[in-house]
């Protein structure tokens, strides 16, 4: 494919990724292009281990795809870039979700994306963002940043800091419509608000806590201590959930998790969940399971 089809295809309805090759801080084009896909259902072998195992799937920290460019290590537990893997293309409309680490005033070029809700979550450091809007901006630990790409966005993100990395969850989720007008938003959590509890992040409201995008999607955070049990309830029935341990470990209907292991669940109406260790932190996605 050349340059021409190449940036066509991402600029209609892939929501792939492209370096700028006129930053010589970036990579020159190593990341390819999302390739299209039907994203029905949760595309994954089931769990063999699990108690429910026929409705349900498990991806351990270190099974996830591997990308280190050097100023760039990023582990994918979706298919990505130069990691493919067909058997974990998505998880109903979650399609990446991308554990990045950036080296010192390094990041991404100037880079195009369409037609995919962008959420960016930082665990360390400080990024900045900019894009062809008009936004110019800082986000760090406790904050979280959303952007419905629509129509067509550029944006690039930088480390911001000169002596130290920048950690953060880059998520994308396929939208429930096309080519809307292209926006962004940024808001800071109040981190004492999920203590032992989930706090809702985003949702599709946009009167309703946290961020929103375009889909019946609906993320929580949570900080519990060693023992603290709480439940999850779906809030759309049809729903699945992610669930990623960002620290300590976790038991999910049973299902023993470590840190950044991934666990997905469907055909459900709630979640029984058990912190096994001190300082657990847990991301819940829920999200339709199909278009």
């Amino acid at each position: 494919m050349d340059r021409k089809d190449f940036l066509k295809k991402g600029l209609l309805g892939t929501g792939m990724f492209v370096a700028s090759a006129s930053l010589g801080n970036t990579m020159k084009n190593e990341i390819d292009e999302i390739e299209p896909l039907e994203p029905i259902g949760y595309n994954h072998l089931p769990n063999p281990e699990s108690k429910i195992k026929d409705n349900s799937v498990i991806h351990k920290a270190d099974s996830r795809g591997k990308a280190d460019h050097g100023w760039l290590v990023s582990n994918h537990t979706f298919s990505f870039a130069n990691y493919h893997n067909p058997e974990r293309m998505h998880f109903g409309v979650l399609r990446v979700l991308n554990d990045d680490k950036v080296e010192a005033g390094r990041g991404f070029g100037t880079h195009p994306h369409d037609n995919m809700e962008i959420i960016s979550i930082p665990l360390e450091g400080d990024l900045e963002h900019k894009d062809n809007m008009g936004n110019s901006a800082i986000i760090k630990s406790g904050d979280i940043q959303v952007m419905s790409a629509g129509t067509g966005i550029m944006h690039s993100e930088f480390n911001k800091n000169a002596d130290s990395l920048v950690k953060f969850l880059q998520i994308w989720v396929y939208p429930n419509k096309r080519n809307v007008t292209p926006r962004y938003d940024q808001i800071t959590l109040d981190k004492t608000k999920s203590k032992n509890r989930f706090k809702q992040i985003l949702s599709p409201n946009a009167d309703d806590e946290g961020v929103w995008i375009h889909q019946d999607a609906w993320f929580h955070l949570g900080n519990f201590d060693n023992t603290i049990e709480t439940n999850y309830q779906i809030k759309k029935k049809g729903n699945g959930v992610y669930a990623f341990i960002l620290k300590g470990s976790a038991e999910i209907e049973g299902q023993p998790l470590e840190t950044r292991d991934g666990f997905g669940v469907w055909d459900i109406s709630d979640l029984n969940i058990k912190a096994t260790a001190e300082n657990t932190e847990i991301l819940l996605m829920e999200v339709p399971m199909t278009m």
